[in-house]
């Protein structure tokens, strides 16, 4: 396999603070990697990093052999990457077609508005979207808006797609369909990096998991691997909740 991307001794302070540290990992061709940590880990930052919202203080992001370190986030969504956000940011004013047809807009083909409207449309349709493309996504509830955060992203045509916490929040049921959909967005060719919480969800999911804690890389492997190494183990110990959530994946890895 090939990467499509590679992070190379990352690092970004913000103040005293050290929220990513001499981080490296790569990301192959067609693959879903998962990005796991307790809260604070530093997962969002380095999201941040890679996309270009934040530049970062040592480092480089090499995106298919071209070193993309801090270029600016529309810079990125030519380049075909997308991301989603773990505070969804819908449009609120305006309709769930109009808000996939500004990401098809400024993303990596950079559409016409007709061609854009096309590609919004088939979008948003593929999340389950489709009956609801005139609603006005101030009225969507909380899986609707995730759900256009995601077709927003897609409707850019990314090749790289990066998900901050598609899952949370959901029920079981909206979480089925949200792990259907990003097995279909692969088989789609796209590469996929996915921060999350629910562990049975990303074990299921991932092809390879790394996990982050304090800035720095702790692991990084097959998600049975990961599930089994003593220091992720210790790692998640001081949140009882994630704690838990590890070692049901660890029985269903």
């Amino acid at each position: 396999m090939t990467a499509i991307l590679d992070i190379q001794g990352l690092g970004k302070n913000f103040g005293g603070v050290q929220a990513v540290h001499q981080l490296s990992f790569s990301v192959e061709e067609h693959e879903i990697l998962g990005l796991i940590g307790p809260n604070g880990a530093g997962k969002s930052t380095l999201f941040n990093l890679i996309n270009g919202v934040f530049k970062p203080d040592r480092g480089r992001v090499i995106l298919r052999g071209v070193d993309v370190t801090a270029e600016a986030p529309h810079r990125m969504a030519r380049r075909g990457m997308a991301r989603t956000h773990q505070i969804v940011q819908p449009l609120t004013g305006m309709t769930v077609l109009d808000n996939c047809t500004v990401g098809a807009c400024f993303g990596r083909e950079n559409l016409p508005l007709l061609a854009a409207r096309e590609a919004a449309h088939e979008a948003a349709t593929f999340v389950g979207l489709g009956d609801r493309l005139e609603r006005p996504a101030s009225a969507l509830t909380i899986a609707g808006k995730k759900r256009l955060e995601l077709a927003r992203a897609l409707s850019s045509q990314p090749t790289l797609l990066l998900l901050d916490e598609v899952l949370a929040g959901l029920n079981p049921t909206e979480v089925d369909h949200m792990i259907d959909v990003i097995r279909r967005i692969r088989t789609r060719g796209v590469t996929i990096i996915m921060i999350e919480h629910l562990m049975q969800a990303i074990m299921s999911l991932s092809n390879r998991i790394v996990v982050l804690n304090s800035g720095q890389k702790l692991a990084e492997g097959t998600p049975q691997e990961v599930a089994n190494n003593p220091a992720v183990i210790e790692a998640y110990l001081g949140d009882p909740k994630l704690a838990e959530e590890l070692h049901r994946g660890r029985r269903h890895g």
